[in-house]
């Protein structure tokens, strides 16, 4: 099997849990891949050279580097947000990929269940009208339109993972309970969905192996009020979880608000159908894999509250 040439625009949080899962994939597959990944910022080079991503500088503007890298990429992975003047990525690389890229298979983008906006607490799956809330969950929309569509005009899949809130080593309850900053917020009737990110990362993996395009809600199997996580956490760690406070009475900001203003739950049933698995089907299966492990900090093994 050759080896698989991928190029992530966007290479943070899940991008870096991506590159981590490849020996999985390499085994899996008894292939191999070679990743790049761009970041805003040269003090980041490193931490994506630990990942195993050759790192390149991306500031919205196309490097004779970047191109390079683009001309032998056969699969391209964009995590990047889009902006008030659209999708950054196509902004400065569609003519490129349009023209430069012959060894390209397969396109995957990164989006959110944020698309969806508010269903009042009804689950909702790839079917489901986008009638997004926020400005930011509009821009998403049409960015998943812009990288569709020119799926279609050079003939490639393009993938769409819309992915619910990312937790995982470094982000979760447990972090926030150790640093003084969980709260136990209660809103009625209130879920979230959530997903790891060694979930992100086998999704992907699944869809490149096969070069697999379409919609994927890439969530797991359990939608729960986000005060019973908080709660579960403080259960493995021991302590008490911090007191519950009515969202009414809580002090938020504007975005932290607008997040509880939409309530669904996300059904997961296509990215199974496209023969993933997931690692960990709800948050409980994940934390209790975080605290044994010890890896809920940052992603290193250690002793459950060694410091």
């Amino acid at each position: 099997m050759s080896e698989k040439q991928i190029f992530i625009f966007g290479a943070g949080y899940s991008g870096k849990a991506f590159a981590r899962a490849s020996k999985a994939f390499a085994r899996a597959s008894k292939g191999s891949a070679r990743l790049s990944g761009t970041t805003r910022s040269p003090e980041k080079f490193e931490a994506l050279r630990q990942a195993g991503i050759a790192p390149l500088l991306f500031d919205g503007a196309l490097t004779g580097e970047i191109g390079d890298a683009l001309g032998n990429t056969t699969h391209l992975v964009i995590s990047v947000a889009p902006e008030e003047a659209g999708d950054p990525v196509l902004n400065a690389a569609r003519a490129d990929i349009v023209a430069r890229m012959p060894a390209l298979e397969w396109i995957g983008y990164l989006s959110t269940v944020g698309v969806y906006g508010n269903y009042d607490g009804a689950w909702v799956d790839e079917t489901a009208e986008c009638r997004p809330v926020s400005k930011r969950s509009m821009m998403r929309v049409a960015a998943e339109q812009d990288w569709l569509e020119l799926g279609r005009e050079i003939g490639r899949p393009v993938a769409i993972l819309r992915l619910s809130g990312i937790y995982g080593p470094g982000r979760n309850a447990l972090v926030n309970l150790e640093n003084g900053t969980a709260r136990r917020l209660v809103k009625p009737d209130q879920v979230f969905n959530r997903i790891h990110c060694d979930d992100i990362a086998g999704a992907l993996w699944q869809l490149i192996a096969g070069n697999t395009g379409g919609i994927f809600n890439v969530t797991d199997d359990l939608p729960a009020p986000p005060q019973d996580v908080v709660a579960y956490a403080a259960g493995l760690m021991g302590i008490e979880p911090p007191p519950e406070i009515p969202f009414d009475a809580a002090q938020l900001s504007p975005m932290a608000r607008s997040f509880y203003g939409e309530n669904k739950r996300v059904a997961n049933a296509a990215i199974k159908a496209a023969g993933y698995s997931l690692r960990f089907p709800d948050y409980r299966a994940a934390f209790d894999h975080m605290w044994a492990s010890g890896d809920w900090r940052d992603g290193e093994p250690r002793s459950p509250m060694k410091r």
